[in-house]
Order: structure tokens, then sequence, then C-alpha cells
């Protein structure tokens, strides 16, 4: 078959419904039988995480090019219109949320009962937890509450971003006001939503909203509440700071947190005891579009429920029960080798580059290396990005620390990292008052990127540089539920390139030459096609060529369509893409060559990896950055080499051939844009990477790798085993049962 035209509007998924899909993959983890209940629990409450997330940023955006007529940021290539991409999101968006729900009341909530964890109702307590339950709402609930009516002399109060809300309708009983009335109630956000029945409890709970709905009569006397029942508005929560004026970002920033309670409603949520009357009244406040019930496809702003508003609640549950044998066994991350022996970090580094993949490596290093480098008087000075940290960050008193002590600390802090700015503005404010000189970046560019500098007097009067490169966050407690790589060096040419960096985002300097680093948005772009397209041309002439990228997201077309002709030049071609992904990959004279997985598990895949060609021509690289528009355009990006032969060897021939063989946890991206679970391979053995992952950190054999490249299974997936069998089989490879070959020396476990 000839060769299809790459830039074709039907070669591409659209940008919003495939991360609809991305979701349903998460939720499909909650549907898992096999699963630990208390993990489904945490699945579920992402599930409906992500889906605000969603709302308040991607719809939001949907919404003002559709209703106030605002041009695109990106233009999607499948050439679907804002109105078509909302109604298709809207449709998609029904389906989940029903599924959401299903999952929650037939499948996970019987599955808590089963293991004596419930979440009772009024009518299930006994007359002591009742009394208890009272004196709970009296002293801890009732202080907090403002009962609100809406009337004439009331006017409707604005309803909070995901705030709980109870609105019930009212009946004058006695005393003075309206014979009627309609009231709201807002739900205390700092109680928490799960409260035992009994005191200390750790199996039984009820719903904040139902303790309160119980007792509105004690918030409106001499009225009796006819009915009742819950919502909650999803608002736009984006901030766009292109129209903004003036040279103070902190203070636009600030401007704009200020602005998002006064935002538009994107969405409702009611639940399915709410009155229609009553959710009447509160979209015609709201002004959102109520859609048509007897047509599901047109759109509409209202979503109905079976169930609790706002799953994410659940989250906290697993940490409520108490019940570890609920949850997946524990890991601890271990510390290889090249680490493990006391002593200067700094001389270590210098030995040699290190790697270190999170979670199964520990990020611990990462913190002393900014601890000892506060501490030690041979450190001139450190320069330190930060996008997303812990509140009690012991990088930022690293730094403190070091800035107290007298040494030059810069602090390059991205106020723009969306619903962190707020923590991050203050903890900003408070590495400045110990001398911290804290950068804030550019107004129109994100600082993305993740690296630490340090710059050490050794030997007298040498100075070196010793740098850290990263693909996540500098955040300890994500570290140990996403999955990133860093990398120590001493390179002369990489710490350089990293000082340049720095250079760029607190003074723009520019035209630096660049040595092995790869910047966005100075070249990123252009290079990462180049080595795509150095692929094509090598595939042309009949060489053997191949691309391997592990990324978050992937969404820019020029980047699709260089790899769709690299692909019609015979390259092989492996994505590991946890969410976006806007290829079409499959189809005959167009992509045939291009195999698309998802890997959705225990921990968040966020790691970037990046592999071009095969055999001493191969190149290796890491990255801050997907292969979106918005890191190749808006935001300071970093990608750079893996250069030490054993470093490559680890990621080449151990991480991604053990991700590119999952058939557990791995889905199959089809043509049609719908996932399918991998399929065993012609050995029929379950292989689930992050598992063999532990197995390696943890010092045990797992199973061996053998890259399977073959196209995607049309046949379905084996059934899923039952919990009890699945648990077995976890406990078995947790214990080493399987096989692999040796883990290398340098990073053999102590």
């Amino acid at each position: 078959m000839p060769n299809l035209p790459t830039d074709l509007p039907e070669n591409f998924i659209n940008r919003e419904l495939s991360w609809l899909e991305f979701n349903q993959r998460v939720l499909e983890e909650a549907q898992d039988e096999s699963i630990p209940v208390l993990e489904r629990v945490k699945f579920l409450a992402i599930f409906a995480s992500n889906l605000d997330e969603f709302f308040m940023v991607r719809v939001a955006g949907l919404r003002e090019q559709v209703f106030g007529a605002l041009a695109p940021q990106d233009p999607p290539p499948d050439g679907m219109t804002p109105m078509a991409i909302l109604q298709r999101c809207v449709v998609r968006t029904r389906e989940l949320v029903e599924q959401q729900y299903a999952c929650w009341n037939d499948s996970v909530k019987p599955a808590l009962d089963a293991a004596g964890i419930g979440l009772r109702t009024e009518a299930d307590l006994t007359a002591a937890q009742r009394k208890t339950i009272d004196k709970y709402f009296r002293q801890q609930v009732f202080p907090v509450l403002t009962p609100m009516a809406i009337d004439p002399s009331h006017p409707s109060p604005h309803f909070h971003n995901r705030g709980l809300y109870l609105a019930a309708t009212l009946k004058r009983r006695r005393g003075i006001g309206p014979e009627r009335m309609f009231a709201v109630v807002q739900l205390p956000q700092m109680t928490p939503r799960l409260v035992p029945v009994d005191p200390g409890g750790t199996t039984e709970f009820l719903m904040l909203e139902d303790i309160v709905a119980a007792r509105l009569h004690e918030l409106f006397v001499g009225y009796d509440v006819v009915k009742w029942g819950e919502f909650r508005i999803t608002r736009d929560m984006d901030i766009d700071l292109l129209d903004e004026e003036g040279d103070d970002l902190l203070r636009a920033i600030e401007g704009r947190l200020r602005s998002r309670a006064r935002s538009e409603a994107v969405r409702v949520e009611a639940s399915d005891r709410l009155a229609p009357d009553l959710l009447d009244v509160i979209v015609r406040e709201e002004e959102v579009h109520r859609g048509d019930p007897a047509d599901p496809s047109a759109y509409g702003e209202v979503y109905k429920v079976d169930g609790p508003l706002d799953l994410s609640c659940l989250m906290s549950l697993p940490s409520l029960t108490e019940r570890g044998d609920l949850l997946n066994p524990p890991f601890t991350p271990r510390l290889p080798n090249s680490l493990a022996i006391k002593g200067d970090l700094f001389d270590r580094i210098s030995a040699g580059d290190v790697l270190l993949h999170h979670p199964f490596d520990s990020f611990q290093p990462v913190v002393e290396f900014v601890t000892q480098a506060a501490r030690d008087p041979q450190v001139l000075a450190i320069k330190q990005t930060l996008y997303r940290t812990s509140g009690d960050s012991p990088i930022v008193s690293s730094l403190i620390e070091a800035a107290e002590s007298g040494k030059h600390v810069t602090a390059l802090v991205e106020l723009k990292a969306r619903f962190d700015e707020a923590n991050n503005i203050s903890w900003a404010r408070r590495m400045e008052r110990s001398g911290v000189h804290v950068v804030y970046g550019f107004m129109n560019l994100k600082t993305h990127c993740k690296l630490c500098l340090v710059v050490r007097q050794e030997g007298g009067k040498r100075v070196r540089n010793y740098a850290h490169l990263g693909t996540g966050n500098y955040n300890p407690t994500t570290a140990r539920l996403y999955t990133d790589i860093g990398l120590f060096t001493a390179d002369r040419a990489m710490t350089e390139d990293v000082s340049a960096v720095f250079n760029f985002l607190t003074g723009y300097s520019q035209h630096h030459q660049w040595q092995k680093l790869v910047v966005a948005p100075v070249d990123l772009h252009d290079q990462t096609i180049r080595l795509i397209e150095e692929q094509t041309d090598r595939a042309s002439r009949g060489k053997p060529a191949r691309v391997i990228a592990k990324l978050n997201s992937l969404a820019d077309r020029e980047t699709i369509e260089a790899l769709y002709r690299a692909s019609q030049a015979g390259v092989s071609i492996d994505l590991v893409i946890r969410g976006i992904c806007c290829l079409r990959p499959g189809i005959e004279g167009l992509s045939e060559n291009i195999r698309v997985r998802s890997i959705v598990d225990r921990f968040l895949e966020h790691s970037r990896i990046l592999v071009f060609g095969e055999g001493s021509r191969q190149k290796v690289y890491l990255a801050s950055a997907d292969w979106m528009p918005r890191n190749f355009e808006r935001r300071v990006e970093v990608m750079f080499p893996v250069e030490d032969p054993e470093l490559r060897q680890r990621i080449t021939q151990e991480i991604l051939p053990i991700y590119l063989n999952d058939n557990e946890r791995a889905r199959l991206l089809t043509p049609s844009g719908s996932y399918e679970h991998a399929a065993p391979g012609k050995s029929g053995e379950e292989r689930r990477s992050q598992l063999e992952l532990i197995d390696i950190a943890n010092g045990r054999p797992s199973a061996p790798v053998v890259t399977d490249t073959s196209t995607p299974s049309k046949r379905k997936p084996p059934a899923r085993k039952s919990a009890a069998k699945k648990t077995a089989v976890t406990k078995s490879l947790a214990n080493g049962a399987s096989k692999t070959p040796k883990p290398r020396k340098s990073d053999t476990p102590k």
C-alpha cells in the first residue's frame, strides 16, 4: 500500500478525548477486583480528582473558546471545533461518571463491607453511637456552619469552587420569616468528610453531609425541612497571564488567585436526592447550561450522580482504617551501592555519573545532595529550580540554612505551577526573608526543568560544578509515588550548560553554545524532530533504525508527523505514553511500525526516557518535557544525555525492556483511539513492570527481559484472577519467586 499523507485530520486523536481515555484506565484499576480494596479506593479518589482538574482547566478553556470567542492556544490537528469537542466530552464524561458510581455502589463499597469497613447511615446507628455523633456535631461541626437563607433580603451566596453544599426547602413552623424558603449550608472544608462512628474507631464511618443533613433543624430553628440534597460547583481555575500588565509577576499571580473565587461555573454536580426545583435555582443562579435530557449528545453542564459527591474524599480512608492487609505490600526504596558507602557525596559523584530511578531507588540522595551542600564549607553557591515541592520540604530548609550561613543561594520558583501557586508564594517569601535570592522566572514561560547546581571550591583555588538533573519535581513525598529518573554528574560540559540555564533564567543571558543539554524553547522542538529524522534517513538507506520514547503525553502535531514519516520509512517505534496520545498507531501506509502502550499501576508513571538508534550509534536522553506544544514553546525545559555506558545499559537493557514487556498493567492503543489490555507473549507468562522493578530494587530476581514489539493482539485479554489468587501471586513475586538476570554490580542493593 502506498504511503498516506501524514497531515490529514483523521490521522490524529483529539487531545481532550484522549485524556478522558486515560482517566478511563485509572477507573479500570478501581474496577479490578484483583487489586486490594483500599488501593481500589485510592484509584476511585484519583479518578475523581483528575476529572475535577480536567473541568477546571481543559473544559474551562474550551468554554472560553466557544462562549468567549477566544482562539485556541494550540489548534487541534484533528480539526474538531471547540463545541464539537465539548459535546463529545460531555457524552464520554457521563459514561465514565456512571461507571464510577456503579463501581463504588456495586463493587468497592460492598468489598469494604466484606472486609469489615463500613460507611453507615444515621439509621444504622445505635443509641450510644447517635449520642456520640450528636456530641461531635455540636462541638466540632455546628460552630463552623453558617445557615444561609435565600430570599429577596438574603441574596444567593457565591458558591466556592469544589465546595460541598446542602440545599434544602424549608417550611416555617413558627417565628418570623417566609412561609417557605430555599436555604443552603456549606460543609466546612477543614472538617473530615469521613467521621468515625465510635471515638477512635477505624471500621465504621459516617459521611459528614449525612451528619449535617440529619440535624438541619438545629440550624434552621422554627422551620421544618421539606426536602434536601447535595450539590457542588466546579469553576474555571486556569490562570492566564498573557493579558496581564505590569512587571511584578508575584502580584499578578496573587491577583489571579483572588479572581479565581469569582470565576464562572463549568460544572454542577447534584446528588440524586436533590429535588429538581432546588437544582433549577442553582442552575439559574450560576447561569450554567442545563442541557437537553431528551438528547444525551447535547451540551450540558449539570451532572446527576447516584452516590456521595466528590469521591476524592475517599483518599483519606486507607489512613483512617489502619488496614495494611488491604493495601499493596510496603516497599522500601533501595540505596544503590554507588551511594551506599558513607562519606562525601561529592567525591562519589566526581568518580562518575550516578543514575537514580525513583521510587525504586531512594530519593534521599537528592535531599542529601542539597543538605550536604548547605553545610559543606567548600561550597560557594547553590542554584535550584523548584516547580512543586512538599510543604515541609527538607530541600527548602537546606537552601535557607545555606543562605543563612553566607552561601550564595539562588532559587528559581515557578509561581505558575498550576494549583500550587499559593503554596509556592508562601515558601518563596520564607526563603527571601532568609537571604535566598528568589527569582520567579518569566511572565510568558513556565520554568519546568528540574535542575540543581552546586559550585564547590576544591584544591585551593580550583572551582568545580556538581549537578543533579531530573525528570520529576524536587518533592520527597511524590518521589515515593511517581516514577522518575535523576542523574548526578560532575561532567564539565554538562554542568557548564546547567550553569548557562540558570544564567538565562535569572538574567536573560543568551547565545550560549550548548554542549550537551537541549533546551526549550530554544531548540528542543527542532532537535527532537532532527533526532527522529536521523532514524528516518537510516531506515530509508536500509540500515537499522529505532525510536523508543517513554513520556506522559504526546500531542505535538509536527512531532507526530515526523514519527509517521519514520514509520513509513521502516523505523521500528515503541512509545510508552501514560496519558494523552494524539497519534494513531498501526495504520497501514502511515503508522504500521508504531506501537503505543500506556501503563497505569501502583506508581504514577512520570519519567521521560528517549532512545534514538541502536548499537554504538544509540543516543539516550532523559527529559523534563513531554512532546507537547506547551513543553516545546511555552516552557523552559531540558533534555540531557546519558553517556556513561553502564547507565545507558541499565536504561536500554533493563528499564525500558521491562516496560515494553508488561502485559498485566499495560494497555495498547488501537488505531480507533481505544485501548486494549496487552495479551501475554508467546510464553504466556504474565509480566508486571513495576513489580519487576521492585524485585530488582530489593535484590530479588525478576522475569527474563525479552523485548516484545509485536503488534497489538485483537483477542480479548485473559480474565483477571480472583482477588485471593491474585494476592497470592503478588506475594510470591514480592518474595522473589520469579527469575531475571542479576542486577549490575554498581547498583546492587547493599
